[in-house]
């Protein structure tokens, strides 16, 4: 069964921002301090997810397109 088109927008709308908000962790991973442990592990954990996320994306969208 074909997925709605709208779910496949979405998915390809998220999949556009993700990179720019795994940029934005990133430049601020660079500028925290590295006695701020806390924050530095909290902003490594948000990227892995952002960039797990990104990977989830990609692969349903792969799996929507062999539906086709």
């Amino acid at each position: 069964m074909p997925t709605p088109p709208s779910e496949r927008r979405a998915l390809e709308q998220e999949r556009a921002e993700l990179p720019g908000q795994i940029a934005a962790r990133q430049a601020e991973l660079a500028e925290t301090p590295a006695d701020n442990t806390a924050r530095r592990e909290r902003l490594d954990w948000q990227i892995r997810n952002l960039q797990k996320r990104l990977g989830a994306i990609e692969a349903r969208l792969a799996a929507i397109g062999a539906e086709r």
